[in-house]
């Protein structure tokens, strides 16, 4: 089994929700990204705290870290031995950022009360601006460690589900 894990993918793959989930049927610690770099003002630190926090993070033994973030995507997959990528098409992405308007989440230190416009476009512009640049970066790790691509929401549940059974039949 795995002992550190990285998630990534377009904002509102759902990269929490999946760590989150990883972490329960794992027991392995699971850290947020925008948990490191957001403040509950809506700031943001430093880039030379946020680096410090996550070299703390990285040098530890067992952990999920889920984030995009892709200046130190180099380091986090340096350190890790698996990823998790949400390939989602950008409409799935889009619903999902909408549907956490509101909700409280334990991946960010504030609640959405509305979809941010900056944001929004921050994810229209991903598929063009971001994903060709971390599929290469990961196409450069194939046969390093496992990358797990998922294309769908089922496909993700589906790996969990699976590893989930195989838990309970190691328990058994």
């Amino acid at each position: 089994m795995p002992e550190r894990i990285l998630i990534v993918g377009c904002p509102g793959a759902g990269k929490s929700t999946l760590a989150r989930r990883l972490g329960a049927l794992t027991g392995l610690p699971v850290y947020h990204l925008d948990l490191l770099w957001h403040r509950p003002d809506r700031t943001t630190v430093d880039t030379e705290t946020f680096d410090r926090s996550l070299d703390q993070i990285l040098a530890r033994d067992r952990w999920i870290i889920d984030g995009n973030y892709g200046r130190t995507l180099p380091q986090r997959l340096a350190r890790c031995d698996e990823v998790f990528f949400l390939d989602y098409p950008l409409e799935v992405c889009l619903e999902g950022a909408r549907a956490r308007v509101g909700l409280q989440r334990p991946d960010l230190p504030w609640l959405e009360e509305t979809l941010d416009p900056e944001f929004y476009q921050w994810i229209l512009d991903y598929p063009k601006e971001r994903l060709p640049r971390l599929r290469a970066r990961l196409a450069s790790y194939e046969g390093v460690f496992p990358i797990h691509t998922f294309h769908t929401r089922s496909e993700a549940d589906a790996y969990l589900a699976a590893l989930a059974q195989s838990g309970s039949e190691q328990n058994s």
